[in-house]
């Protein structure tokens, strides 16, 4: 398995994902004049995303984790492509809302087969899954300038359509040449702390997760839906401006995704920034609801998106996981299913909204705010770290019993290694060799802190090793193989220290 060709592959469709997540706003008035039918009634076509979300996250979440990722992997890409072609080119609203459930089930099968995915490649999880919010934001960033490159030229919409088909169609050879990790892994540490939380607290943190998963997904639908026409309508924007704050909070999306990565490496506490993030967000959003100055509005679209859209999501999912370590698949569809539900409900109530005033509708998103940001509060203060001096010294216990059990087969495997080097006449000492185990262990730290920590364990450890095979050197007695005798025996005067 080549984990770096894998990852490409994995992250180039959640840039055509991207696309997708915007592709049917971005294109609302001509969707709109195509099909002879006003923006509400286009409105209520993307819900069908959200229909397509409901019937196949909770499914294929449980599957992947019975027959693999990457089957599922492939079932998204494949209906991808079906949603882009078609959509291209239907001009029957009732077949354009089929398309649009089949961009939903799209959805689902690849996060289904991807978040897992690349908990179970191993390496720093929380990290891993931000990167897939960076290669959306960069979809997001690039179609409205593309849409906005063809509108200026009088271009046929549906070139924006075939650009994400295209690279659809490369990916599908690229990814069927890799090879996925065995599904289902689970960090020993992670397991553990797991078994540690209170049943009642596990319970209070998943619906407090579980109601996370159906607001960080419409906070974001309903920004990204309404933001361009509020901006025009209410303020009186041009249509370049409304285009750019739609950018501008794409660049902020893939900011916060680079910030936020590079927080997580440093250790910062995932519930903390959470947090933190879902309070900047309900600010940010306050000022572009309501302060109608250019400057102001593109300063709070760039916050907005790098607080909102900048791996919240990703961070919620990611404790999740950290709860229920042995499901991956089924907690990923169960997240996501209350996104799917708010990807189904946000452009019914949205729909509604914006027949009173499109004002309405987008002011709508800082009720949802308010209510991520009590979902992330409930989930912080269900996981707070208990001061029980008892219950952290059983954890120990529990990853220390670990710990002897896998020394014990390491000084296996030295017994093994001490007796091929007295064969081939080499020294205990490999200085190269346990170079390159520090540097491993430096590498595969997800702690930059513990790292010179962990160095000097593995130095202890090389020592004493190397400690154990000089004292068998020195006590066993080493049979060299003998030539063989006519008679079959063995000539013990051949037998030598």
């Amino acid at each position: 398995m080549n984990k770096r060709t894998l990852s490409l592959s994995l992250y180039l469709n959640y840039f055509v994902h991207g696309i997708g997540l915007i592709i049917l706003t971005q294109n609302m008035q001509a969707l709109s004049q195509h099909w002879n039918s006003p923006l509400a009634t286009v409105s209520y076509v993307f819900s069908g995303i959200g229909i397509g979300r409901i019937f196949a996250y909770f499914i294929f979440g449980n599957l992947s984790d019975r027959f693999g990722r990457k089957v599922f992997v492939n079932i998204g890409m494949l209906s991808y492509l079906v949603f882009f072609l078609g959509m291209a080119f239907v001009s029957n609203i009732q077949v354009a809302y089929a398309l649009a459930i089949v961009a939903g089930i799209a959805n689902s099968a690849l996060d289904s087969g991807t978040y897992a995915t690349f908990i179970e490649m191993g390496g720093n999880q929380g990290s891993a899954n931000i990167l897939i919010k960076a290669f959306m934001s960069i979809g997001e960033f690039i179609l409205p300038l593309f849409i906005a490159t063809l509108e200026a030229n009088q271009a046929w919409y549906g070139w924006s359509f075939m650009l994400a088909a295209a690279v659809l169609v490369f990916n599908l050879f690229f990814l069927n040449r890799q090879t996925f990790p065995q599904r289902n892994l689970a960090d020993d540490a992670t397991a553990v702390a797991a078994q540690q939380l209170p049943k009642s607290r596990r319970i209070l943190a998943s619906l407090g997760l579980a109601g996370y998963g159906y607001t960080s997904m419409a906070l974001m639908i309903l920004y990204t839906q309404w933001i361009s026409l509020f901006v025009t309508k209410t303020y009186g924007f041009g249509p370049v401006l409304a285009h750019l704050l739609l950018s501008l909070y794409s660049i902020g999306s893939i900011t916060g995704v680079i910030v936020i990565f590079i927080l997580l490496r440093a250790g910062f506490a995932e519930c903390k920034l959470l947090v933190g993030m879902n309070v900047g967000s309900l600010v940010t959003l306050a000022v572009v609801c309501y302060a109608a100055v250019p400057w102001l509005s593109m300063i709070a679209s760039f916050a907005f998106g790098f607080l909102a859209a900048g791996g919240a999501m990703q961070i919620g999912l990611n404790i999740f996981l950290r709860l229920y370590p042995h499901i991956k698949g089924t907690i990923t569809g169960t997240f996501f299913t209350f996104g799917s539900v708010a990807a189904f409900t946000i452009p019914l109530i949205t729909g509604w909204l914006s027949k009173q005033s499109i004002a309405a509708a987008m002011r709508s998103d800082l009720v949802v705010a308010v209510a991520g940001l009590i979902c992330v509060a409930v989930t912080a203060w269900a996981l707070r770290p208990t001061h029980s001096l008892e219950a952290d010294r059983k954890t120990i216990n529990q990853i220390d019993q670990k710990i002897v059990r896998l020394l014990n087969q390491r000084f296996e495997t030295v017994t093994d290694i001490s007796d091929l080097k007295q064969q081939a006449h080499l020294p205990v000492l490999d200085q190269s060799r346990e170079d390159r185990v520090l540097d491993r262990v430096a590498q595969r730290s997800n702690q930059a802190a513990h790292t010179p920590y962990l160095q000097a364990i593995y130095q202890a450890i090389m020592s004493n090793s190397r400690a154990y095979q000089t004292a068998r050197k020195t006590t066993t007695h080493y049979v060299a193989p003998a030539a063989p005798q006519a008679s079959g025996l063995t000539n013990k005067e051949d037998l030598h220290d």
